[in-house]
């Protein structure tokens, strides 16, 4: 399958998280709460202790917690839905048929194990045949239509004027994801390093190559890739935004990498003229990627291209090559059972057709007056953090005046998009295979996305579909996003008392709301430009202060041996703690107009103050059980920091946090004033 070259990670994800009086919580069930740990010893264990012994991991999860449970939930009403579709017997060429076209593909293992790697063989005969004078030309076939090897190249908004889009070159991609899995020696790295040869080796096979000539082409893809890993840039490296940004003219491009044929490479790949400028990510990684593609025998780059296509197309093909990965995938994570074939034909479906299942989706299950609900606490949201902002000892008036200017003109979106995506010209023929329909609507998302090159930015977009259980900040739009599937119950419930919502879906939107604010967000201003906004000294005082929370994650050991990773997930914990005090004061906020005291005896819920409650819901979003060798996992490729992680750790900072539940010097959880960090 084609892999979009390129794309800047920088939206920030929540991936994970949940306002009216009732007698009793509803998300939150203040009986499952542990007698045995003490919140002032673990409060996340406290919280969720009795979930975690009531939910053991099934085989087919690496990790599963409350967040899962809602992604269960809407993943069950798109099944019902596409379903639906399906058993209607659509006309043919509608959109409705395409949608049954992929989901009866993707649950036909019959006709997929009949006709094996038969789709592939075609590209693959491709490769092999290609004589010497025709490398190039295979090469760009690959760029068009397949891959990015050695390097990736696609259009983007521009770092510094996003409303129109640039053309950018980035480093090629590792098959392993991570650097340190191709060059560290541990037992960890060593052991996914040879799951991984082994993977390629097997699916190799499963294409019809002789057991040597599959030993080959992994010994020649770990050399391409071991290669590109040491000058891949580190995890924490990739977080510096401005470092990305390297403008060049063609000619200095061409000056810079003269092992490619500009002029020809971006018709011949896009369909486009050859740009005249471009912005350069990583310079030396590129570097190396353009060394191996000069240095490299044909057979060298032959073995790399065979490897690059059926990685792509195994999981369309046979259950022979989803079992290869599967057996991968039990290093990888530690799962022991693969996910049922309707979850994996449910995903395909979506990511084919992600907002026609979306259209379906909000018309049954997203009432607009939780549209309207939401709005009106973003607007809660907004004010708090303004005034937090108005408070901040630690940053001139200037600045603020910036800041708040920039909050001010956060776009929000709220469920659905405004305008849906026309599929009509996607080509999906049930009478081809399953592959081949995947790679049909790829080339459809790539034309889609080429399209609008030359033409202003189109910031009505959306970068996630209505059932996708999640929500996104976006510097380049400065907008905060939130899914039509993440605002319901036990999330989002306008049911639930206020201590509970906005202790879930309230801190989910100041969460966001804060990313615009954080280590990569804060170099965007307003419009969504990366333009400095920050005087000198306010912006030390801020990087000083983040070195303090990188310190507070960085000493935590999460499994035996191995601590987490403060640089790399310092964005999404600056935004748990802005969005946790940002929630509490819009609630404090909230209850003031309504004329409640919350620390009053009539106010308490089951015995507990509301401002229990709100921490208490916060913990419970993020119950979960997880094995050793996700934890892992994620600590090298995962920007969240664990769980427990972001409840214990983030809210040993929070002075209200303490008093609520009396917790004082002695307590585990106990950190001296001194050593607490507030950024926002």
């Amino acid at each position: 399958m084609k892999k979009f070259p390129f794309y800047l990670a920088i939206a920030m994800t929540l991936v994970a998280t949940s306002c009216s009086k009732a007698p009793s919580t509803k998300s939150l069930d203040l009986s499952k709460l542990s007698t045995e740990i003490s919140p002032a010893e673990d409060f996340y264990l406290h919280v969720n202790q009795t979930w975690m012994n009531e939910h053991p991991l099934t085989g087919e999860y690496a990790r599963y917690g409350n967040f899962d449970l809602l992604r269960d939930a809407a993943q069950e009403q798109v099944r019902s839905l596409v379903l639906e579709v399906a058993e209607s017997n659509p006309e043919a060429g509608t959109v409705a048929h395409k949608v049954a076209t992929i989901y009866n593909l993707a649950m036909d293992s019959v006709r997929r194990n009949n006709e094996g790697a038969e789709p592939l063989k075609p590209l693959l005969a491709k490769v092999e045949n290609a004589k010497p004078e025709e490398m190039t030309d295979l090469f760009l076939w690959i760029h068009k239509n397949y891959s990015s090897p050695f390097f990736g190249a696609g259009p983007m908004e521009n770092l510094m004027n996003s409303n129109e889009y640039s053309m950018y070159v980035s480093s090629g991609a590792l098959g392993l994801g991570d650097r340190d899995y191709y060059l560290l020696d541990d037992e960890r790295n060593t052991a996914v390093r040879n799951a991984y040869k082994q993977l390629i080796v097997t699916q190799m096979q499963n294409a019809g190559y002789s057991a040597e000539d599959a030993e080959r082409i992994m010994q020649n893809v770990m050399k391409i890739e071991t290669a590109m890993a040491e000058k891949a840039w580190t995890r924490e490296q990739s977080r510096n935004i401005p470092a990305m940004y390297n403008p060049r003219t063609l000619a200095e491009l061409k000056e810079m990498y003269p092992a490619i044929d500009w002029d020809n490479f971006f018709p011949a790949t896009m369909g486009i003229e050859t740009p005249q400028n471009f912005i350069v990510t990583e310079i030396e990684p590129i570097q190396r990627g353009m060394e191996l593609y000069t240095s490299l025998s044909d057979r060298e780059k032959k073995d790399y291209y065979l490897w690059e296509l059926t990685s792509g197309a195994a999981p369309f093909l046979s259950d022979a090559f989803s079992d290869a990965t599967f057996e991968f995938n039990k290093v990888m994570s530690g799962v022991t059972e693969q996910r049922p074939r309707w979850k994996r034909a449910l995903n395909a479906t979506e990511s084919t057709l992600g907002e026609a299942i979306g259209e379906l989706y909000v018309a049954k299950y997203f009432p607009e007056s939780s549209k309207q609900y939401m709005l009106n606490l973003v607007e809660n949201l907004r004010e708090a953090l303004g005034q937090h902002i108005d408070n901040l000892s630690w940053m001139s008036d200037s600045t603020k005046v910036n800041a708040r200017e920039k909050l001010a003109a956060f776009t929000v979106k709220i469920g659905y998009p405004d305008k849906w995506k026309d599929y009509s010209s996607m080509n999906i023929d049930p009478e081809l295979s399953y592959y081949e329909n995947m790679h049909n609507a790829s080339m459809w998302h790539q034309a889609e996305m080429l399209a609008k090159w030359g033409k202003p930015v189109d910031k009505t977009e959306w970068g996630m579909t209505p059932q996708t259980v999640n929500a996104y900040y976006n510097p380049m739009a400065n907008e905060i996003v939130f899914p039509a599937a993440i605002l319901q119950a036990p999330f989002f419930d306008p049911e639930a008392t206020d201590a509970e919502n906005y202790g879930g879906i309230g801190v989910v939107i100041g969460h966001e709301m804060t990313h615009g604010f954080d280590d990569q967000g804060r170099n965007f201003d307003k419009d969504g430009n990366m333009i400095n906004w920050w005087t000198e000294e306010d912006a030390a005082a801020f990087e000083e202060l983040t070195k303090g929370l990188v310190s507070q994650f960085d000493e935590v050991e999460v499994l035996p041996g191995l601590n987490a990773n403060g640089t790399y997930t310092l964005g999404e914990n600056i935004a748990d703690q802005g969005g946790l005090r940002v929630a509490m004061t819009a609630f404090l906020n909230s209850q003031q107009k309504k004329g409640v005291d919350v620390n009053a005896e009539d106010q308490k819920i089951q015995g507990y103050s509301p401002i229990q409650i709100f921490y208490m819901n916060y913990a419970n979003l993020w119950a979960q059980n997880i094995r050793d060798e996700e934890i892992r996992s994620l600590t090298m490729a995962d920007v969240h920091s664990l769980g427990n992680n972001r409840v214990n750790v983030t809210l040993r900072n929070i002075e209200p946090f303490f008093e609520a539940f009396g917790i004082k010097e002695g307590d585990k959880l106990f950190r001296p004033e001194n050593e607490r960090v507030i950024i926002w």
